[in-house]
């Protein structure tokens, strides 16, 4: 750094030397503006490189790129670790689209099993109704001709006695009723 700025400073005096227009003054004069912006740079150089400028600089430099280093590698290991968590968030969300997918399945599966085992159920039911049915049928049907054949008894043993009545004399009336006693009582001992 040093040396550019001294090259630079050559190269100048030696372009302003050649010019011919000083104003009547030589070019060392102070009276040349030039040579007094000259020593003023010179002067600004000689500060910073005394107080060791260039080195704060590239030390200041040096400690921002550590920095930015830093970060950068603090950038990838945060978008390592992104890349990490969304892996593994799409995994899980695979492994619940597969659960899921797995239950409803099952669902659809039980669903279908509790549909047959209705079926199965109401074709009991049916034929248990339908037997109820039938054996009520068939108790009334019993009953009807119960009723039938007493009613048929009933009316056989009125027109019997009506005709025993109408065909016999009280006396014989009375030695079946006394028959009919003796029979009960022999039956009964």
């Amino acid at each position: 750094m040093l040396r550019l700025s001294l090259s630079f400073t050559l190269i100048g005096t030696a372009a302003m030397a050649a010019e011919d227009g000083y104003g009547g003054y030589d070019f060392t004069s102070l009276f040349n503006t030039d040579f007094v912006v000259l020593i003023g740079f010179l002067l600004f150089l000689a500060i910073i490189f005394y107080f060791n400028v260039p080195a704060m600089l590239g030390g200041m430099l040096d400690t921002r790129a550590k920095q930015i280093q830093a970060e950068l590698d603090e950038a990838r290991a945060l978008r390592e670790e992104a890349q990490t968590i969304l892996a593994s968030y799409e995994r899980k969300q695979r492994e619940v689209a597969e659960q899921s997918e797995r239950i409803v399945a099952q669902a659809r599966d039980e669903a279908a099993a509790a549909a047959e085992q209705a079926k199965a159920d109401l074709k009991t039911s049916i034929a248990r109704r339908l037997q109820a049915a039938e054996d009520q049928i068939a108790s009334a049907e019993q009953s009807a001709v119960r009723e039938v054949r007493d009613r048929a008894v009933e009316v056989a043993i009125a027109a019997a006695a009506q005709v025993i009545a109408d065909q016999t004399s009280a006396e014989d009336q009375g030695k079946m009723i006394d028959n009919a006693i003796a029979d009960v009582e022999t039956r009964l001992h």
